[in-house]
């Protein structure tokens, strides 16, 4: 979770605040923010784009019976939303009842009917709801404690609720049968139950995902729209460096820390700048239908594709410079999906599928006869060499989940790595000092085993090389093309991944 750089500038910026009239113009991505109920003690808000935090300060008597007073931070919206964020409350000052978390009302009014995910100033959680103007205020109470990751999600009259404690797994609670009409206000709230006292919280990490309309299969055409985000492995901090309104995949970094390389919708490579901002098409010559496992070789000088050619059975590997050119065709016949370079370069690490069935190969980078390295019946996929050479990585679902196991380079020594009855875990990208490996983990309520598709709930997972300590990096909405091949920066400190929300009416 990312600390407050300076608690001195925050406390700056909310003295500054407190003039600030009612009703306000937009901060950070919400359209305004404003005191709910009559004569509240001015509260304040302000979005601090060097750090992506919202600092909101608010006073009032409560959120509960049949009105409300609070500071609130809003945005209008239509249809179904995710909306999430890491909070926490500034100062030492403790309410057992003030509050601090999201809300979604049918107006601004005090009496209004709303639902909110809440943490209060003694660490209780819940989801609070008034059902009709004017009524009395309901509660669901979690069993977590202290939550400070907080996630509300609608999905038609339904309410689902997702706390934990910043490196856990959510804890989820759901409301039925809540009908706010379609267009609601969606925001962050303060509040301090107490009419005299401010108090304050910081919002890091404010992210609202518009999902995807139904359910979404390994089939589901990847429409939505992407953000390419980087995050800081030791605090948490995430940022967005790149949005667009349609899919964008699979991030690589560069051996150099500035570049980034990844695939569009339409199969092509792109090479982008962060200094710059500039981003340049990667010449593939006729290979142009190339799919979301591209990965460069661990000295950045080249690049292997995957692209699908009919013809030939499906998705077959290429090599070329990563400055661009003609590609040379590796695998013979498809489908061949490529997932790792050895250290030394001699060989290419894939999942193929031979005889209706996928499992690990490798072949000489040059190309050659292949090598089939596990011969288990059911789904092994995304092999990856560790930094020393001696092991490849990969997922299998053998054992009943998708899970990560390892093996000796020359597919001896298969071993299972995680054990997560309770998750599905695939990609395990290994971090340059080969001390730890980050994993991209589906829940079985929404996802099979065996496949990994796009527009779901899914975990960016940080574990120990050996599988043994395990901690969530990330919460997001996103899936097939997030982190499908290695995006750990050069020198172990970031990730880059993809998360997706539909962006067609922005």
């Amino acid at each position: 979770m990312q600390i407050m750089k300076t608690l001195r500038a925050i406390f700056l910026i909310f003295f500054t605040m407190l003039g600030v009239s009612a009703f306000s113009q937009s901060v950070g991505i919400f359209d305004g923010h404003c005191d709910v109920g009559k004569n509240v003690k001015p509260g304040a808000a302000t979005f601090i784009p060097q750090t992506g935090q919202y600092v909101i300060s608010g006073a009032g008597y409560n959120v509960w019976f049949d009105h409300d007073e609070f500071q609130y931070v809003w945005k209008k919206m239509k249809g179904d939303f995710i909306l999430y964020t890491e909070a926490q409350f500034l100062g030492s000052w403790v309410n057992y009842h003030r509050k601090v978390g999201w809300m979604v009302r049918q107006s601004l009014d005090s009496n209004s009917a709303h639902v909110n995910a809440v943490v209060h100033g003694d660490g209780l959680t819940s989801i609070q709801w008034r059902r009709s103007t004017g009524a009395k205020t309901e509660e669901k109470r979690m069993s977590i404690s202290k939550a400070n990751v907080i996630q509300l999600e609608r999905m038609g009259n339904q309410f689902i609720m997702r706390a934990a404690v910043y490196g856990q797994i959510f804890q989820t609670d759901t409301l039925e049968n809540l009908d706010l009409g379609d267009e609601v206000y969606v925001g962050l709230f303060v509040g301090s139950h107490n009419s005299d006292i401010v108090e304050t919280g910081v919002f890091n990490n404010v992210r609202i995902y518009k999902p995807y309309p139904g359910i979404s299969t390994q089939q589901t055409p990847m429409t939505l729209g992407s953000n390419l985000e980087l995050m800081d492995i030791a605090s948490g901090k995430r940022d967005i460096v790149y949005k667009v309104p349609y899919s964008i995949q699979a991030p690589n970094w560069l051996p150099n820390s500035s570049n980034l390389i990844f695939n569009d919708h339409k199969g092509l490579i792109y090479n982008f700048d962060l200094n710059s901002g500039i981003i340049t098409q990667i010449n593939t010559d006729t290979v142009t239908h190339n799919n979301n496992d591209h990965v460069l070789s661990f000295d950045g000088t080249e690049l292997g594709l995957s692209s699908n050619v009919k013809a030939l059975g499906g998705s077959i590997i290429w090599t070329l410079p990563v400055t661009g050119g003609k590609p040379k065709q590796i695998t013979p016949i498809g489908p061949s999906y490529l997932h790792g370079w050895s250290p030394d370069k001699k060989y290419l690490v894939f999942c193929g599928q031979r005889n209706n069935e996928f499992d690990v190969y490798k072949i000489p980078a040059t190309g050659g006869k292949e090598i089939r390295l596990t011969t288990a019946p059911g789904l092994d996929d995304g092999p990856e060499y560790s930094p020393d050479g001696k092991y490849i990585y990969f997922n299998s679902v053998r054992s009943g989940s998708m899970q990560i196991w390892r093996m000796k380079s020359d597919g001896s020594g298969q071993e299972q790595i995680t054990k997560d009855d309770g998750l599905h875990n695939w990609f395990a990208h290994i971090s340059p000092d080969g001390k730890w490996f980050v994993s991209l983990s589906f829940l079985p309520e929404e996802t099979p085993a065996n496949i990994h598709p796009p527009y779901k709930h899914v975990y960016l997972r940080l574990f120990s090389i050996d599988g043994k300590e395990s901690k969530v990096l990330a919460y997001l909405y996103g899936g097939q093309g997030s982190i499908n091949t290695p995006s750990w920066s050069p020198d172990g400190k970031r990730i880059a991944f993809v998360s997706n929300t539909d962006l067609s009416g922005q």
